[in-house]
């Protein structure tokens, strides 16, 4: 009996792009030690399918208590840190089982600790809010956490951190900084500082640190960039950063229709020719996590050429214009060519997700963690 042929999309995790990725936020901050954050089960990248590529890393950063069992369970003996704590008194517990570094951002988690027996005290990072407004202590109540956590038997090493809501903004990092130096003076602990936007565009080699700016950082958060996509775009993509795809998800052409004037294509006939056409139909949808309010428009790849998508995505399909590619390429697209809807394709593509993103009027972040598990990933190594 012979196999069925499986659906022809797919995606592919690229290992040696996200070590380069790695590589580069080492590059910007040659004298900090790297968090690989690695939430969302490593933005959507699979945690178990990105160790690979990100174990040269110094720690990881995520959320999840379970995320953190897993990497335990792949090895990684380094430092795991909980970017929002604990959500509970009872998972203190797994934090000292597990040697879990974790973050306290609010009263109720150092009354916790308080309570809290282990035989071994905790490493905490103490947040302060400089202007976020989600998680951490407003600057006039920081201090006083600070002593009250300092206090106690329980805590090792207190750590300091903040997040930058503005990095990817000019100056966006100044007037938090400068609040974060103002309220940390003379309190000890290391401090972690950058995130994506913050480490690039203010990292060695990029602009420049300035005295007293988040070059002073012990520990930096490497969060999107890791992943290929750029933290500040539109003003700067990732060949400005030199940074590298670490997920393609592709597909194949399943069908081809040729269009006359005023022929619709999709549900709800959001596109009329305007002239005779060629579409082409690939096997991706919205239930594939490709975004559905992706409109005509939105950047494709066909045999490694840049066209578009015409009309409405559907839970399955979506049509792409391949009238729109060169001249010695749109005659022969057709039934089984390769469709890049991001990352990289054939002969040396690339299709920047953040490209796609800003089209369907969105982040990289999302349409990285939006890959639906019914798609086939492979580790490209």
């Amino acid at each position: 009996m012979s196999t069925p042929m499986p659906r022809p999309i797919e995606a592919l995790i690229h290992t040696p792009s996200l070590a380069h990725n790695l590589e580069r936020a080492r590059q910007a901050a040659p004298d900090a030690r790297i968090w690989a954050v690695v939430k969302a089960n490593a933005y959507g990248h699979g945690i178990e399918r990105a160790f690979d590529g990100l174990r040269a890393a110094d720690g990881f950063a995520l959320l999840d208590l379970a995320e953190a069992q897993r990497l335990r369970a792949l090895d990684w003996r380094g430092p795991i840190l909980l970017l929002e704590g604990v959500f509970e008194p009872r998972d203190l517990e797994l934090c000292s089982r597990l040697n879990l570094w974790h973050t306290v951002h609010c009263d109720a988690q150092i009354d916790w600790l308080a309570h809290h027996k282990t035989h071994s005290p905790h490493r905490v990072f103490l947040k302060l809010n400089s202007g976020m407004n989600r998680l951490g202590f407003r600057p006039d109540a920081w201090r006083a956490a600070w002593a009250r956590l300092n206090a106690l038997p329980q805590v090792d090493e207190i750590s300091l951190m903040t997040h930058f809501a503005d990095a990817d903004l000019p100056d966006g990092t100044r007037a938090p900084l400068a609040l974060f130096d103002r309220h940390a003076r003379g309190l000890s602990g290391e401090r972690s500082l950058p995130n994506s936007a913050a480490l690039l565009r203010e990292g060695h080699g990029s602009l420049g640190f300035a005295q007293g700016s988040v070059a002073g950082a012990d520990w930096v958060r490497a969060g999107i960039l890791l992943y290929g996509s750029s933290p500040d775009h539109p003003a700067h993509d990732i060949r400005h950063w030199g940074l590298r795809p670490t997920m393609t998800l592709r597909t194949r052409l399943i069908g081809t229709q040729d269009l006359q004037p005023g022929d619709r294509v999709g549900y709800g006939s959001t596109f009329t020719a305007p002239q005779p056409m060629r579409i082409g139909i690939a096997a991706c949808g919205y239930a594939d996590g490709y975004p559905r309010h992706a409109g005509t428009g939105t950047p494709v790849l066909v045999d490694g050429h840049r066209t578009r998508t015409v009309g409405r995505v559907s839970m399955d399909m979506l049509a792409v214009d391949l009238s729109a590619l060169p001249s010695e390429r749109a005659g022969s697209a057709g039934l089984g060519s390769e469709v890049t809807l991001w990352g990289e394709g054939p002969g040396g593509s690339i299709l920047p997700i953040d490209d796609v993103a800003q089209a369907a009027g969105t982040i990289g972040y999302e349409l990285m963690c939006a890959l639906a598990q019914r798609v086939p990933v492979q580790t490209v190594s």
